[in-house]
C-alpha cells in the first residue's frame, strides 16, 4: 500500500472532516487529481488498494464524509444527507486548492458526482460511477435500509467477516474469508468497549429512510454535466441497485464513456478488481 498523509478540513458548518492524501509522482504539473467518493456506511479505507495502484499516476484524494471513519459525527442528523456532503467535498477542493479534479464515485459517491457534474461541471476533469445511475432499484434501496444504522457489534473480527458473508455473500460469491476480513476491516473499527463496530454514526440511518432521502429526484438532467468528458460506468452483473436497463441507458446518454461489467459481482464492485483498475487507468490517461 502507498503510503498516504492524514489531512483535515473543516466543513462550513464547523465539523472538522478527514481525508488520506497520497501523493501524485513527484514533479506532477496540472494533472488533476483522483477524488474517491465512498458508498453510504463506508469510507476512505474502501480505495486503500485503488489508491495505492493509483498514486504513481496521480495524485488521490479519499475523504471520509461526515460521521463516517475520521470525520467528525454531526450533532444534526438531517445533515446526513447528498446535498451536505457536496457542500462538505467542495469546501475540501476550495480549501486544498483544486480547481479541477476526476471524480471515483462509488454507490453514494456517484450520487454525489452526478450532483457535482450537474452544479460546477467545469470542475470535473472525468468520472467513474461504480455500481450506481440516476435511477435507484427499489430492491436495492430496501435492502441497504433494512441494514443500515442497525448497531451491531462483534467480539472479532472472524465473527464480523462472517457476518458480513451472510448478509452479503450473494453479491459476491467468489469471496473467501480473507476477502470478508478485509471487507470487515475496511467498513468497521474496535470501539471502545473492545468490540467491532461499524466505522459510522448508526444516525445517518435516519434521513435516508425517509421518504426520498436516499437520493434527490430525477437525476437523469445531471448526466449532461459529464457531456463529452471522459467516463467510465461500471456495473456488477448481480447488482440490485443499478439495474441492466439503466445502465444501458447510462451508455446511450454518455455516447463517449466507457462501461465495464464484472460478472459474478454485486453491489459495489470494489474497484480493485484487475479490469477496473485497468480501466481506471485509461480513464486517467484521458483525462487531462
Amino acid at each position: 500500500m502507498s503510503e498516504f498523509s492524514d489531512q483535515y478540513w473543516t466543513s462550513r458548518d464547523g465539523l472538522k472532516l478527514h481525508y488520506r492524501d497520497y501523493p501524485g509522482p513527484s514533479g506532477e504539473q496540472g494533472r488533476p487529481p483522483v477524488l474517491c467518493l465512498p458508498g453510504l456506511t463506508r469510507n476512505a479505507r474502501d480505495f486503500e488498494k485503488l489508491a495505492g495502484a493509483l498514486a504513481g499516476q496521480r495524485r488521490v484524494l479519499c475523504p471520509d464524509m461526515r460521521g463516517r471513519g475520521d470525520s467528525a459525527y454531526s450533532k444534526d442528523s438531517a445533515t446526513y444527507n447528498p446535498l451536505q456532503y457536496v457542500e462538505d467535498v467542495t469546501a475540501l477542493l476550495d480549501e486544498a486548492g483544486i480547481p479541477r479534479f476526476v471524480a471515483v464515485g462509488t454507490s453514494l459517491g456517484g450520487l454525489m458526482t452526478l450532483l457535482l457534474a450537474a452544479t460546477a461541471p467545469e470542475r470535473i476533469a472525468g468520472a467513474v460511477l461504480n455500481d450506481i445511475g440516476p435511477e435507484i432499484e427499489v430492491t436495492g434501496l430496501e435492502r441497504i435500509g433494512s441494514y443500515v444504522g442497525q448497531g451491531r457489534t462483534f467480539p472479532t473480527w472472524m465473527h464480523a467477516a462472517r457476518a458480513l458473508e451472510e448478509g452479503h455473500g450473494a453479491f459476491f460469491p467468489e469471496n473467501d474469508i480473507a476477502d470478508w476480513l478485509d471487507m470487515a476491516k475496511r467498513t468497521m473499527t474496535v470501539g471502545s468497549n473492545g468490540r467491532i463496530v461499524f466505522d459510522y454514526d448508526m444516525k445517518i440511518a435516519e434521513p435516508f429512510k425517509q421518504a426520498g432521502g436516499a437520493a434527490p429526484p430525477d437525476l437523469w438532467p445531471t448526466l449532461q454535466g459529464l457531456a463529452g468528458k471522459p467516463v467510465l460506468l461500471i456495473r456488477g452483473a448481480l447488482s440490485d441497485v443499478l439495474s441492466e436497463a439503466t445502465f444501458a441507458r447510462m451508455g446511450e446518454a454518455l455516447p463517449q464513456a466507457e462501461t465495464l461489467t464484472l460478472p459474478r459481482i454485486g453491489h459495489a464492485p470494489t474497484l480493485d478488481e484487475p479490469e477496473c483498475v485497468a480501466a481506471i487507468r485509461r480513464l486517467l490517461d484521458r483525462a487531462a
